[in-house]
């Protein structure tokens, strides 16, 4: 039985698709959920799919004892699907490999501190770009700068906006994200 542990901060569409990828698959289980704001929609969510919620504090968050407790729980991979905080050196050390993260950007451009969500639609529209998409990643203790492991693309429209540039991403997000998290966790 492989185990994932998914962290969240937002509305949980990730979470959501991630739990309904997996739920008829005796091979994988979806630990717990972790979610460091008390306002996201995702702890609906996790409570309507039934998952056990685990809600943490910015400073629990970043303290030793949360390692240790995430080491107990011994996921074979934390999944971040739309988690906010930065990652520890002690979580990130003691799951070597063993964390990724999606982006909604083709990294390493439009990555790093203050690149998320909107913020990134923004800055990909505002510079014209041709092309964005999904990158997911290896998480490091440098934002955005781990081994990348699947990227995926979609084309800019000359009229596109950031909403309409999201609803792509969000796309691209929900179709490759889970069969993503399989291949790895299968690999393991």
């Amino acid at each position: 039985m492989k185990r994932i542990s998914i962290f969240v901060s937002g509305n949980g569409t990730n979470l959501q698709r991630i739990a309904e990828y997996f739920a008829n698959d005796p091979e994988v289980e979806i630990a717990n959920v972790v979610c460091n704001n008390p306002k996201a929609y995702s702890i609906e969510r996790a409570h309507n799919l039934g998952l056990p919620l685990r809600m943490v504090t910015k400073k629990e968050f970043n303290e030793e004892a949360f390692t240790q407790e995430m080491i107990a729980l011994n996921p074979d991979l934390i999944v971040l699907a739309g988690f906010l905080l930065h990652l520890p050196d002690c979580l990130i050390k003691a799951f070597p490999k063993r964390i990724i993260n999606i982006h909604p950007a083709l990294l390493p451009k439009y990555g790093g501190k203050g690149f998320y969500g909107e913020h990134v639609h923004q800055a990909v529209v505002a510079a014209k770009e041709p092309v964005s998409g999904i990158t997911i990643h290896y998480v490091n203790e440098i934002y955005d700068s781990g081994e990348i492991i699947f990227q995926a693309q979609c084309r800019l429209d000359k009229d596109e906006t950031p909403d309409t540039l999201a609803a792509k991403i969000h796309q691209l997000e929900q179709t490759h994200f889970p069969v993503i998290i399989e291949k790895v966790l299968k690999a393991k």
